[in-house]
């Protein structure tokens, strides 16, 4: 096996893990009267997530690593292990929000609106990075932006309609 096969079977795994923690997370969530916002946007994120990962696969499973480029993309694992334990249960890969419940304020949301989208977008473009493929960071890179562009305008409208309402996947 590759270095890259192995970095690619890692990040695979952790996708699924994050995966099914989500919904488990919406499931309970959901059952306590949360209500999901921008849904319609949700099959168009999968699809650019997953299909980073194909590409990933496709091209980079036999490309040696940069070193420090990977050390940058496993430095931002901290970062989303920060925002998944400040969200805890209200965690979910969708934009779940429970009505009632106050805005997480406390952790990186002290520092930003949305952390994990930061996160996500620097993942997106420092993994292929890491793995020699500049195009596929560029391309998916520009296809994250337009998404979280759709997400972050459905999740702030979501909010502020419901404003007291709770903070989820952000």
């Amino acid at each position: 096996m590759t270095a890259g096969q192995i970095i690619l079977a890692l990040v695979t795994a952790q996708r699924g893990a994050e995966l099914l923690l989500s919904r488990h997370n919406t499931t309970r969530l959901m059952a306590r009267g949360a209500v999901e916002i921008g849904r319609a946007h949700y099959p168009l994120m999968v699809a650019v997530h997953a299909s980073w990962l194909a590409a990933l696969w496709a091209f980079g499973r036999d490309q040696p690593p940069d070193w420090t480029l990977l050390a940058a993309y496993l430095a931002t694992q901290s970062l989303r292990i920060w925002v998944m334990a400040t969200l805890g249960a209200r965690w979910t890969t969708r934009i779940i929000v429970l009505p009632g419940a106050p805005l997480v304020t406390q952790g990186p949301y002290r520092y930003l609106n949305h952390p994990n989208y930061a996160v996500v977008a620097s993942e997106i473009a420092l993994l292929p990075l890491a793995l020699h493929l500049p195009l596929i960071a560029a391309l998916f890179t520009i296809l994250n932006a337009v998404v979280l562009f759709i997400r972050i305008g459905a999740e702030n409208r979501g909010l502020a309609k419901l404003r007291g309402g709770g903070q989820e996947s952000t």
